[in-house]
């Protein structure tokens, strides 16, 4: 006959986070950062794609509490990752305040975004790199969500055209754009949007007949910085989508050891 096991069940384990706190101080965010995750994001031409997002997702923590559970930002992100997109952010800032029985929500996510691009007079076909973020905030007062698109670009400078017998000196730039916004747009649209306000847009994949072309046309395109973020706050005025807006442009200057920056910030009345 065996012996009967005299051990005895495990005791609960304690739920630490869920501890008084005592110093009687609030923490506006507390969560996690740099999350590297594969996120599934709408695409205006295939309808989805896929991409790797570095994720931030923080609550807020009252007073009384010593901690916040920080395996629920993950289950929350995993129930969402096939589906990400603006519209969607209301849904996930909901399902954090929620599980985390927080009074605000915060959700930042980056992440490259891929657009096929054609070569101007060849028609080489390549993939086009573009840095966006999605960014929403849920509290008491409402939801504010806005969305961010880094585009590179190139100008060619209208002075040293002017002043030069022959040639001009040109550089590649970066313009990063951020929207607040009332209604469903494509990010690919509000990218081709800056593409469209610089000397020439770039490409991944050009041959000889497209390096002549985009050549040639920012010579016959020129722009300072400052027209550039004009260019696009013109764009995105004549668009009631977009609520605000900031720009910044940032020319990686090819006969200075500097950069030359421009930056505007507009809210519609």
């Amino acid at each position: 006959m065996s012996e009967k096991s005299t051990s005895q069940p495990e005791a609960p384990m304690v739920d630490v986070q869920n501890q008084e706190d005592t110093r009687n101080i609030k923490i506006d965010k507390v969560g996690v950062k740099d999350i590297r995750y594969p996120i599934t994001v709408m695409d205006k031409n295939r309808e989805a794609q896929r991409t790797v997002a570095s994720v931030n997702m923080y609550v807020d923590l009252p007073h009384h509490y010593k901690g916040t559970h920080m395996s629920r930002f993950i289950e929350v992100l995993s129930e969402h990752r096939n589906s990400i997109s603006p519209q969607r952010i209301p849904v996930i800032l909901s399902d954090m305040k929620k599980k985390l029985n927080a009074a605000t929500a915060h959700l930042e996510l980056s992440f490259p975004y891929f657009i096929e691009k054609t070569a101007p007079v060849s028609g080489a076909v390549s993939l086009m790199e573009y840095n966006c973020t999605l960014f929403g905030q849920q509290g008491d007062d409402g939801i504010d969500q806005t969305v961010g698109v880094s585009v590179p670009i190139t100008t060619l400078c209208p002075c040293s055209k002017e002043i030069s017998r022959s040639g001009a000196h040109n550089q590649r730039g970066v313009v990063k754009v951020v929207v607040r916004y009332n209604k469903f747009f494509w990010m690919e649209d509000l990218i081709h949007l800056v593409e469209k306000s610089c000397s020439c847009e770039v490409f991944s994949l050009l041959k000889r007949s497209d390096e002549k072309f985009v050549t040639e046309a920012a010579y016959d395109n020129p722009m300072f910085v400052e027209d550039v973020v004009r260019e696009v706050a013109v764009k995105l005025l004549a668009d009631d989508t977009f609520t605000w807006f900031s720009i910044a442009a940032e020319n990686f200057e090819s006969i200075h050891n500097h950069s030359a920056y421009a930056y505007i910030e507009h809210a519609r009345q």
